[in-house]
């Protein structure tokens, strides 16, 4: 690679670049950042003076689509940021984030508060972002001005979300929205999880990851996920179920699917690299909602992954400051839940995927091209083809390295992975044919631009996930 970071790169060439379900030696055309052609390999000869990028055997692969985002900003910004967030992102090859509507203040559960995120990420983002809005008590009047706006789609919590500002949803406010958003193409997620304790204070010891877990168990993801599929079913809304971690409720999500449910899942990295037996002791780094479940668990998660019933992986990036971890008390039930892997998702991925028989397009289309679909995104990113935006990861999936404080770009370093031992390590990153990091440097200037998604028309075919 012989480019300048910010060269605006005019061909991509390379013995492996991931296309559709195939990887072939391809060389790709790129104008005005799309794609306008994608040739065989060397068939034509670059024009004198064009920006040709030959990676030699490096994967290409469309850059990576992050849709559970939590930038915090405004209002929480020392606990992430958009510059800090999407510097991390485009070190991760991660081309677009979608940014949760929560825990910045004021939450994206109006169009005034909208407007205000907007303004707080204008000339910081590295990478393209788009918004989620959300849904909370009594707000079914703001749904349609925010998709008016360009929101991707709604997020809602079925439990306590953790901060006062973004209370968790009834079932007559369900009802409220899910009319509202009837008759267009949005999409509404959930944080399924009901509340099913009798009230009493969690028994056994803090300081041992057991009691958190105990506290949270499967069948709160199972009594929730029962109730979004019979709504989902009811208004033929398209239903998303965020962060799955029990695979108790695969069974439940696969029955609505063959009734006629517009639903899809996602899980995240850590319920596939994570597994509650190796949590120490006051390691409340660990720490996320819903927790980590046994390894048994994890592997019929990658099971489910891998028979389709899972539609995409996504980091669920949700930082805080150290001190709300309670790390001198090692107290799991009085931390913050919550994990940062924005810039470690591809790599966390494929150091385990590979070993399971996942192969690269199952990579591009779990962390690429189904993303780019729930967003509204699949008709301009998320695949390498012809029209689509130039954006692009080049990775080398062989190169194994080590997770370190001093490589990641997260404003808050903490979390599970420090230490570990990673395959598959990200080169570049291109965002719209623009060369926006290369090898642990990025171009300065912020180059991303907010997306804003038009869902509000009659709903069209929507394409289907693969």
């Amino acid at each position: 690679m012989n480019l300048d970071l910010g060269s605006e790169v005019k061909i991509i060439r390379s013995k492996r670049i991931v296309i559709g379900y195939d990887v072939s030696p391809a060389d790709i055309f790129i104008s005005d950042g799309k794609i306008v052609s994608i040739d065989p390999w060397g068939s034509q000869q670059p024009a004198s003076g064009s920006k040709l990028l030959d990676v030699g055997d490096l994967v290409v692969m469309p850059g990576v689509i992050d849709p559970h985002v939590h930038v915090n900003e405004p209002g929480r910004t020392n606990w992430e940021g958009f510059h800090t967030a999407t510097l991390a992102a485009a070190s991760g090859g991660i081309t677009t984030i979608v940014d949760m509507p929560l825990n910045s203040l004021p939450p994206t559960t109006s169009l005034s508060n909208f407007r205000t995120k907007l303004k707080a990420a204008e000339g910081q983002c590295f990478v393209d972002v788009a918004f989620w809005g959300g849904v909370i008590p009594d707000n079914q009047t703001e749904l349609i001005p925010m998709l008016h706006a360009g929101v991707a789609g709604f997020k809602c919590f079925l439990i306590s979300s953790g901060v006062p500002e973004f209370p968790h949803v009834s079932l007559m406010d369900l009802h409220a929205a899910m009319s509202e958003l009837q008759g267009t193409n949005s999409v509404l997620l959930f944080h399924a999880e009901l509340d099913l304790s009798d009230g009493s204070p969690a028994c056994g010891d803090p300081v041992l990851y057991d009691t958190f877990l105990s506290s949270r168990p499967d069948e709160m993801e199972v009594a929730a996920i029962e109730l979004v599929t019979d709504l989902c079913l009811q208004y033929q809304v398209h239903c998303h179920i965020v962060h799955l971690s029990s695979v108790k409720s695969i069974p439940i999500i696969r029955r609505a699917k063959k009734a006629g449910a517009p639903i899809t899942v996602e899980t995240t990295h850590h319920y596939l690299s994570l597994s509650a037996e190796n949590i120490p002791p006051g390691a409340t780094y660990y720490k996320c909602c819903p927790p980590v479940r046994d390894c048994a668990n994890k592997e019929a998660l990658w099971n489910a992954l891998q028979q389709g019933h899972i539609d995409m992986v996504v980091s669920d990036h949700s930082p805080c400051t150290p001190d709300l971890k309670l790390l001198q008390d090692g107290d799991f039930m009085g931390a913050w839940g919550g994990i940062s892997s924005l810039q470690l998702g591809l790599s966390l991925f494929w150091s385990s995927a590979q070993g399971r028989g996942f192969t690269l397009p199952d990579v591009s289309r779990l962390l690429s091209g189904n993303p780019a679909k729930l967003c509204n995104l699949g008709n301009c990113k998320g695949s390498i083809k012809v029209g689509y935006d130039a954006d692009f990861v080049i990775w080398d999936p062989d190169k194994e390295f080590q997770v370190q404080v001093k490589r990641l770009h997260h404003k808050n370093k903490i979390n599970p992975y420090l230490g570990f031992c990673l395959q598959g390590e990200v080169v570049a990153t291109i965002l719209r044919g623009i060369l926006v990091y290369h090898k642990g440097r990025h171009f300065p200037k912020p180059s991303g631009k907010p997306v804003f998604i038009r869902t509000i028309n009659p709903p069209e075919s929507r394409a289907p996930y693969y």
